[in-house]
């Protein structure tokens, strides 16, 4: 199974949040991730980074970021042009899906972690 580049979004090193599970899970599953959040840290060998500098070669973006606090980061996530986002559960956003689906990514609502241990990832 090749990787999937995986930049998760609202990336934390607390070990109770589900975007920490997810980015120990991803590596775990031979996905190579970028952490993006405000925390600092890292998670699974990998440094926390503010959603700063653009990667141009993120296959999907995994967003753990509640709806209310997306817009300001709209435009980090569409400049990032990944080829698809995934809503997990409390981050469901129709704007945010209707902005990525008019530049033709994909977009689901779907949890990682189930997607991953059902072999949808």
């Amino acid at each position: 199974m090749s990787g999937k580049k995986t930049l998760i979004l609202g990336a934390t090193p607390d070990p109770s949040r589900y975007a920490y599970l997810a980015a120990n899970k991803l590596s775990r599953y031979g996905h190579e991730i970028v952490n993006v959040g405000q925390k600092k840290g890292e998670v699974a060998g990998v440094a926390i980074e503010q959603p700063e500098a653009v990667h141009d070669d993120i296959d999907t973006i995994t967003l753990y970021v509640g709806s209310r606090n997306l817009p300001p980061l709209y435009d980090y996530i569409l400049a990032t042009n990944p080829k698809r986002i995934i809503f997990n559960p409390g981050t469901e956003n129709s704007e945010l899906q209707k902005l990525a689906n008019e530049r033709g990514i994909e977009t689901l609502y779907a949890c990682t972690l189930v997607m991953l241990s059902t072999g949808q990832y």
